[in-house]
């Protein structure tokens, strides 16, 4: 009578183990949907703080970005073509002023930025460093900005309410919310917090 005891109880157990992996794997992929998901940096954009292929984890659970975070985000259409196109059509005019209002659809590509303008703020971009409220950002983390005329927008714009304000660190080759205008909050994915890859970048962002 044990030999059939001992079969149950060993089907019992592939069962159990069974049920055990798929839990934990629809675990994973609640937490990587709702709450942690991994990035690969793609472009240049974010240097000297992220390199190209440097992979990164962002906290989708963060619904009011500060500033000073990096943000993954969905852009406005307007970041899609090859000539970025801004929302206001005055932004072309003698390129005296960044984009202070996108264009309406939202973009399926996913943008990783520093969160430079908050709703409300008054700025204008000189050699790259952005002037927020008439006080210059504490840009420690960016490279140089020369005097092309993406790195000089002086002619200063409010951040509509509810939007924010991106741009790369690495300023003169980023695309972003000089070109295109600011990011809606309920396009925002969430705040890149920590850096996994490569081992030598291990850390906290």
């Amino acid at each position: 009578m044990a030999r059939p005891a001992k079969r149950k109880s060993a089907l019992s157990s592939f069962i159990e183990l069974v049920v055990t992996i798929a839990i934990a794997v629809g675990v994973a992929i609640l937490i990587q949907a709702f709450v942690v998901k991994p990035y690969r940096i793609p472009s240049s954009s974010m240097e000297p703080t992220l390199d190209i292929d440097q992979r990164v984890l962002v906290n989708r659970l963060t619904s009011t970005p500060s500033l000073g975070d990096i943000v993954v985000f969905h852009p406005p259409q307007g970041a899609d073509p090859i000539e970025p196109v801004c929302g206001d059509a005055a932004q072309g005019s003698g390129h005296l002023q960044a984009c202070d209002s996108h264009t309406r659809a939202e973009s399926e590509d996913t943008y990783i930025k520093r969160l430079v303008g908050l709703p409300g703020d008054r700025i204008r971009i000189v050699d790259g460093h952005v002037i927020r409220n008439g006080r210059r950002e504490n840009d420690a983390y960016i490279r140089p900005c020369g005097n092309d005329s993406s790195c000089n927008f002086p002619r200063t714009i409010t951040i509509p309410p509810g939007e924010y304000f991106m741009m790369g660190d690495n300023r003169e080759v980023s695309d972003d919310s000089r070109f295109w205008g600011p990011v809606p909050g309920k396009w925002i994915i969430g705040v890149a917090f920590f850096t996994y890859w490569p081992p030598g970048r291990f850390g906290t962002l």
